[in-house]
């Protein structure tokens, strides 16, 4: 028979972004109000697709080059 073994998962608080990706997720943000769509921005800023996704929504368009 399999015994199982407990285990505890640490989550490290506080949690979020680093100070550069919420530095310019808040960049993006307020230039979408204060100049409205479209507002380009050079590649995905985060690899997080509801941000990314909400960003677009909002107007942002995401460029390679």
């Amino acid at each position: 028979m399999a015994t199982t073994t407990e285990k505890t998962v640490l989550l490290a608080a506080p949690r979020g972004y680093c100070a550069g990706v919420d530095r310019a997720v808040v960049t993006v943000e307020k230039a979408l109000a204060l100049h409205g769509a479209p507002v380009y921005v050079r590649k995905e800023i985060v690899h997080n697709a509801h941000v990314v996704n909400t960003l677009r929504e909002r107007g942002a368009i995401f460029v390679e080059e």
